[in-house]
């Protein structure tokens, strides 16, 4: 058998990594760039994609890349890791996560996120080996690649690169989070001042059926605003993590929201954004990491119960 060689990627590539994507995931996968060779191309051309690639023989039989908002951005994605069925067991996409890590620092990146499918624990475990630390839950966030009828719910993973911290502001979390949120502040350090918001306040997006808000803060007047929303949208509020974080997850508590944990802000000015989330599926979940799999079942009870844990 020919020995697997990584390298990186070539502009002849995109037709064949388009392929691999059909051969593991037919036409399911949710990222519809990877149907069309020419995009593969263009986002390579934009410098927005650094992808690897693992060759056997003249067969790509895998691929992963480190995706950029933009070209000059400091955090990035590493997303889009496949590997053919045939080769599996042999640790690919954790090779090819290694080097592209080690690609982020020389691309003088912060940090980079990784999001990790529940539907088998394979994603999971490949994020913990790279270092990945897991800080939030994306329910029913994108369609399912593996032809369930039910969207996927993701897991959240940051990693800082070359001792780059994102430090959470400092305050006493609230009692209904407080040893997640203690955690996440013991890896990535905690700071009196925040980063300044930029862009628009109130920011809202619709992903399907997911209307997705980016929100700068909470006042009375947009929650109640908020309140008149249909209850069965599905809605995915992402919150500026401040040091009012207390009373802004007693307020959207009340209004039926689940906090499911932080993102990185990927703007440039770092920070982060508090996940909230109302109008998902009721589903159990065996996730790999015990820290996560509490924040679920966390907000499943909440979700059900529609009511506000003791904060």
């Amino acid at each position: 058998m020919e020995s697997m060689i990584l390298r990186n990627y070539r502009d002849s590539d995109a037709g064949a990594i388009s392929e691999l994507f059909r051969e593991v995931y037919g036409d399911q996968y949710a990222q519809t760039e990877v149907y069309l060779p020419c995009l593969i191309s263009q986002k390579h051309a934009q410098k927005r994609w650094h992808s690897l690639v693992a060759v056997q023989g003249e067969k790509i039989r895998g691929h992963a890349t480190l995706f950029r908002q933009a070209t000059n951005a400091q955090d990035a994605e590493l997303a889009l890791s496949v590997v053919h069925p045939d080769t599996r067991g042999q640790h690919i996409a954790t090779r090819l996560g290694e080097q592209l890590l080690t690609h982020a620092q020389a691309l003088g990146c912060r940090s980079v996120s990784i999001k990790q499918v529940t539907h088998h624990p394979y994603s999971q475990r490949m994020a913990s080996r790279l270092g990945f630390h897991n800080t939030g839950l994306l329910p029913d966030y994108v369609r399912s690649p593996f032809g369930c009828k039910t969207p996927e719910t993701l897991v959240l993973g940051v990693r800082a690169i070359d001792g780059y911290q994102r430090p959470l502001p400092e305050q006493t979390w609230p009692a209904s989070c407080h040893s997640f949120m203690q955690r996440l502040s013991e890896m990535f350090g905690v700071a009196n001042s925040m980063p300044r918001w930029r862009g628009a306040p109130v920011q809202l997006e619709q992903h399907g059926n997911r209307h997705e808000m980016l929100l700068e803060k909470l006042d009375p007047p947009l929650l109640n605003e908020l309140k008149t929303l249909p209850r069965h949208w599905l809605i995915s509020i992402r919150l500026n993590l401040s040091r009012h974080f207390a009373a802004d997850l007693h307020s959207l508590n009340d209004l039926g929201f689940a906090f499911t944990g932080l993102a990185p802000a990927l703007d440039n000015r770092g920070g982060w954004l508090a996940l909230f989330h109302r109008g998902c599926r009721p589903r159990k979940l065996a996730l790999h990491c015990p820290h996560i799999q509490q924040l679920h079942d966390q907000a499943q009870r909440q979700l059900a119960l529609g009511a506000r844990p003791d904060a």
